[in-house]
């Protein structure tokens, strides 16, 4: 399964690369996002908060990864899905693009964060913390994201179906991710944030393993 897995991330990788405009789109959105933050909530004059930093950052990186996320089944026609069935296994299908979709927000998560920090500035004390917490919180929004949107692409591509279905997961990521940048943004031990790294890596395998074991009943239909 493992050679399955890495046949269909290198096709990902591909896909990607062929289709560039994807790609150069999200990474526009995401440092227009950080300068239009930068003009519009006195940034320019040196007066945003490190919270009000921190949630800006993390409702960014999240719209980024919606709307880089939300293309993995929805690009796979119906012939191409077909083919799928036939050489690959859902199990091997619905990893691949969760290990790819998480190195792609990780990417876009390392570049808001290298734009913010330009822009404007950087206050995280705590870097490791900070860092881990990307990582964590790219796997549980790649992972629960993948799962919708391959049920999305069974109900047509419905976008709306995809944000009703999605906010109830994504809620929670999103709440214990920036409470954990917040303590590394104050340079908080890591005892402090212990037991939230262990809920939010919880989160992420319970997600995880619903998603591998729900999806070959949906890859079937």
């Amino acid at each position: 399964m493992w050679k399955e897995i890495s046949v269909l991330i290198r096709k990902e990788i591909t896909l990607e690369w062929r289709q560039k405009y994807a790609l150069n789109g999200i990474l526009l959105y995401v440092v227009s996002a950080v300068f239009i933050t930068y003009l519009s909530v006195g940034a320019k004059s040196g007066v945003l908060s490190v919270p009000t930093w921190n949630a800006i950052y993390w409702i960014i990186i999240l719209f980024s990864s919606v709307n880089a996320v939300a293309k993995s089944f929805v690009q796979e026609h119906q012939g191409r899905q077909l083919y799928y069935y036939m050489i690959a296994s859902p199990e091997a299908i619905i990893l691949s693009k969760i290990i790819y979709n998480t190195g792609l927000t990780l990417i876009l998560a390392l570049l808001g964060y290298g734009v913010f920090s330009v822009i404007l500035g950087n206050p995280v004390q705590d870097q490791g913390l900070f860092l881990l917490n990307l990582v964590l919180g790219a796997v549980g929004f790649s992972a629960s994201l993948t799962m919708v949107s391959g049920i999305a692409s069974k109900a047509g591509n419905n976008a709306t179906l995809m944000a009703i279905l999605s906010f109830p997961v994504i809620i929670p990521i999103l709440l214990m991710a920036i409470r954990i940048s917040k303590n590394a943004l104050d340079g908080l031990d890591w005892s402090v944030s212990a037991d939230k790294l262990l809920s939010l890596l919880a989160i992420n395998a319970i997600v995880g393993a619903t998603g591998y074991i729900l999806f070959p009943y949906l890859w079937r239909s």
